[in-house]
């Protein structure tokens, strides 16, 4: 098979923190990511089949994983070499039976079930897939995900192996591109309910990437805020924001005043005395936690959605207005009024259809163009794209 492999080298992870702070996407082609053409992996064990992507996207934690800025957090749960991809849709091998030639979207984390530990744990057991306890035993290799388990391989391959429970059937008329959003907007979504949105709130949106949009449409479809409000820097990111529901689309550095006006608050230095009753950090950097802080009001809610490494940031605002500051991972099982326990990805798959989504996939490329691929994906706000993924729709065949 043909994978995009991500080696433990530590001459070029070193290379590709110098590049990736030199140029967005520059550890592509300097660090420890290399195309290689080897065997596929083997089946862990019962319950496992073996899946072709057919579109594989590109995403924040992969960049930072590239660019050598993700957090030391993530070495105990993760293996090397690993090939990553966790946004995927593929078709079933046909070596795997009846369902031979389906179409699937990949649940990329590695719970209990996949792992064969038993009894599960107290998350997994409950539905809760992102918080499993287990990431790091059982009868794989360490890997909180797909995409960063060396046993499993990742999507930017044109072959890894899925535990069934991992999988989920795409209806025949959704698109691969629709499809290949669904894992990204289960994150979204997932988010979204963790702000825990009461009828009249205003809610906040810092970062309007990818996940920042995705965030703001599944607020828009499944919360009830007064006021939604987003800051948004290039014009293709304001036309999505608008179209996907935001009722005020502003200048990132216009943003705390957008907020302001909206909550009637005043202005204490940077600190606004008031402020939105939720903020959601779809960024994860210094400048937009701190940002965030700044613009939410005294018992209100910080939501951490986008993933940070190490931050250095002033928390006495936190502290003197008792802000809740909490994160939001993956997604598992969420409980909706009137609805009760719904999968996250159930939710995903309607959300998708729904908003039209699979406009938000902007370029597609063959995989031995991983270089230009990651390059236009860390710089895709200012070249006006979104969702940048890789087709390997034309390796199938060649690689049976």
């Amino acid at each position: 098979m043909r994978a995009l492999r991500f080696e433990r080298s530590v001459p070029r992870y070193a290379a590709a923190m110098v590049a990736g702070r030199l140029q967005p996407g520059g550890g592509a082609r300097f660090g420890p990511l290399s195309l290689v053409d080897e065997p596929p992996p083997d089946l862990p064990g019962d319950g496992w089949v073996r899946i072709r992507p057919r579109l594989a996207g590109i995403c924040g934690s992969d960049l930072s994983t590239i660019d050598g800025a993700a957090a030391r957090y993530f070495e105990p749960i993760v293996s090397f070499p690993f090939v990553p991809g966790h946004e995927v849709v593929a078709d079933l091998d046909g070596s795997d039976g009846p369902a031979t030639g389906a179409r699937v979207v990949l649940e990329p984390v590695l719970g209990c079930v996949a792992r064969a530990v038993q009894p599960p744990c107290a998350a997994c057991a409950r539905g809760d897939l992102g918080g499993c306890e287990r990431v790091a035993f059982g009868a794989i290799a360490p890997g909180l995900q797909t995409g960063f388990c060396c046993d499993t391989g990742g999507g930017w391959s044109t072959e890894l192996v899925a535990h069934g429970s991992q999988l989920h059937t795409v209806p025949a008329d959704m698109s691969d591109e629709a499809a290949v959003m669904v894992e990204p907007t289960a994150c979204a979504v997932h988010a979204a309910l963790r702000c825990e949105v009461e009828p009249g709130d205003v809610v906040a949106v810092v970062g309007a990437g990818t996940l920042g949009l995705l965030t703001l449409a599944s607020l828009r479809q499944l919360t009830e805020p007064a006021r939604l409000i987003i800051g948004a820097k290039h014009p293709a990111q304001r036309r999505l924001a608008t179209e996907l529901g935001a009722d005020v689309v502003a200048q990132p550095h216009e943003l705390i005043r957008a907020v302001r006006r909206a909550t009637g608050s005043l202005a204490a230095g940077s600190q606004l005395t008031g402020g939105a009753d939720v903020v959601v950090d779809c960024v994860g950097s210094n400048e937009s936690l701190a940002e965030a802080l700044r613009m939410v009001r005294p018992r209100g809610r910080v939501v951490l959605v986008g993933m940070p490494a190490t931050v250095d940031v002033e928390l006495t605002s936190l502290w003197h207005r008792e802000v809740d500051l909490r994160g939001a991972y993956a997604y598992g099982t969420e409980v909706i009024a009137g609805r009760g326990a719904v999968r996250t990805f159930d939710l995903a798959f309607e959300l998708v259809q729904a908003a039209r989504l699979d406009r938000l996939v902007t370029a597609r490329y063959p995989i031995d163009r991983f270089e230009d691929a990651v390059a236009h994906a860390a710089q895709a706000g200012r070249r006006g794209a979104v969702k940048i993924v890789f087709d390997l729709r034309s390796e199938k065949d060649r690689y049976r």
